[in-house]
């Protein structure tokens, strides 16, 4: 199934410095965001990937036409360092699609702009090339594939470590809730469409406020997989410098194709 991944945005709230790369192109260990989420994707089977690129086009073109395969995997060297046997590989498997979808578009148009693409698919998949989860993608697609639904995505708990708290008439407070204890959703992306979407987006516009907050929630056309387990945003230097932290532990559990790094090899040497 192709996966369309959205890495155009400016990424304000991470920008460091001057930097001209997109939030996506932010490092997490030895590689960038969205080559996290690709890897995500291509653990289960999904290796043709289609890239709406906008701002800081450039870099991310430039990652995979000088992609180096040791930077992340292990290898041999013989005869002086001139022979590379490499013992695994990333994306040898993979299809990527480039294409420029515009500099200030919005998520929908940038989806529109690559339409041709997709359009011919039962169904595809589209994320935002920021946020990553151990969410089991098999199960959002049969449960998807079930149902009359145009769209799904993932809805996860409010990520804010804040809290609402209830208040009498009086002035005192009755009730300290933190936010992910509310019965309440977020959009965690990780959609998964049918071609249909595109009847119900027109030029210019946004596929979450648009496409199907207007149009096709009303129509009960759009599909929920709520997920209480691991997943995060990178849209802060903050979020980002976490992910970081994590990687530096080896407690990375949305590395679900790297057991060591993810803590499967400990929970089974465990069990």
């Amino acid at each position: 199934m192709k996966v369309v991944l959205f890495c155009g945005g400016l990424g304000m709230r991470m920008r460091e410095g001057n930097s001209t790369a997109p939030k996506p192109m932010a490092m997490v260990g030895e590689r960038p965001l969205l080559w996290h989420v690709m890897r995500y994707y291509a653990h289960y089977g999904h290796t043709d990937f289609v890239l709406c690129l906008g701002y800081g086009a450039a870099a991310v073109k430039d990652f995979f036409l000088t992609y180096d395969e040791t930077r992340s995997n292990d290898f041999v060297i013989e005869n002086g360092a001139r022979d590379v046997q490499l013992l695994r590989t990333d994306i040898s498997d993979w299809r990527i699609t480039l294409v420029d979808t515009g500099l200030h578009s919005a998520i929908g148009e940038r989806l529109r702009r690559v339409r041709r693409f997709v359009e011919g698919e039962e169904m595809f998949m589209a994320n935002y090339a920021d946020v990553l989860t151990t969410a089991a993608l098999p199960d959002m697609i049969d449960r998807f594939r079930a149902s009359s639904a145009v769209a799904s995505l993932l809805a996860v708990p409010p990520q804010s470590s804040h809290h609402v708290v209830d208040i009498g008439e009086d002035g005192i407070i009755t009730q300290v809730t933190p936010m992910q204890d509310l019965r309440q959703w977020e959009n965690g992306g990780y959609f998964v469409l049918r071609p249909e979407i595109f009847d119900h987006l027109n030029e210019g516009e946004d596929l979450v406020e648009d496409a199907l907050m207007r149009r096709l929630v009303p129509q009960r056309r759009v599909l929920a997989y709520p997920f209480k387990g691991y997943w995060s945003p990178a849209d802060t230097v903050k979020e980002r410098a976490q992910l970081e932290e994590r990687y530096q532990q080896a407690n990375c559990p949305w590395m679900i194709w790297d057991p060591e790094r993810s803590g499967a090899a400990a929970a089974a040497s465990v069990a």
